[in-house]
């Protein structure tokens, strides 16, 4: 964990939700995963293995698979995401330490995600913090565009008056980091476990990136959070 230089400035908290307000480990992002390959083959007719790698090709390329879907495929939105996050939230246990070092935190704290605000809600009910967070911003909010497109960003920080100067990004993708770097945020990457593989997830999924937008690297949020000068 890379020690934090001083934050005092921070007035807004962001924080993405996927492998990062819970760990990776759980792997509770695998079962939407594997939901997602199967609305993939049922869209295009594709094998498993084919279906997977668009649906990388995808996630990789226009942010989400469903972004991807929408634009190749004229997909409904609401019925995917209905469809990819029927899954057992029962993998997050509980963290009361991640809780309570985020409600220490001075300042308005906020969810920024490329899922929805109903994933959301299930995913804080079961770590213990359903009323940590002064909204959850989601894929809808984001009108479908979702990060690491700068409109993403641009529409979050209008809606709710932050100046990106004063507020500080946690995510576990470093790509989701360039633009609040770019906008003069504070960046975070939240990276899993050393050693930590899983063959649902390609190698630059959990690359940890040393350029210049990612200020910070820590494999335990709650430890970095309570550590802050």
């Amino acid at each position: 964990m890379s020690a934090p230089s001083r934050l005092s400035h921070v007035t807004d908290w962001v924080f993405d939700l996927d492998n990062t307000l819970y760990p990776r480990e759980c792997n509770l992002f695998a079962q939407i995963d594997i939901r997602i390959t199967r609305y993939v083959m049922d869209i295009t007719r594709l094998d498993f293995d084919t279906a997977r790698a668009l649906q990388k090709d995808y996630y990789r390329d226009f942010g989400t698979t469903l972004n991807g879907l929408m634009q190749r495929h004229q997909i409904d939105p609401d019925h995917f995401l209905r469809n990819v996050h029927a899954i057992d939230y029962s993998p997050v246990d509980p963290h009361p330490a991640l809780v309570e070092a985020i409600r220490a935190l001075p300042g308005r704290k906020f969810i920024l995600t490329n899922g929805d605000v109903g994933h959301a809600r299930s995913v804080l009910s079961r770590l213990g913090g359903g009323d940590l967070f002064e909204e959850v911003h989601d894929i809808r909010a984001m009108t479908f565009v979702p990060k690491p497109h700068r409109a993403a960003y641009d529409g979050f920080f209008a809606r709710y008056g932050i100046d990106p100067r004063r507020a500080i990004m946690f995510d576990d993708l470093e790509k989701n980091l360039v633009v609040p770097h770019d906008m003069g945020m504070a960046t975070v990457q939240v990276v899993p476990g050393e050693g930590f593989a899983h063959d649902q997830v390609d190698a630059w999924e959990l690359g940890r990136a040393t350029g210049p937008h990612v200020h910070h690297v820590t494999g335990d949020l709650a430890g970095f959070l309570r550590n802050l000068p």
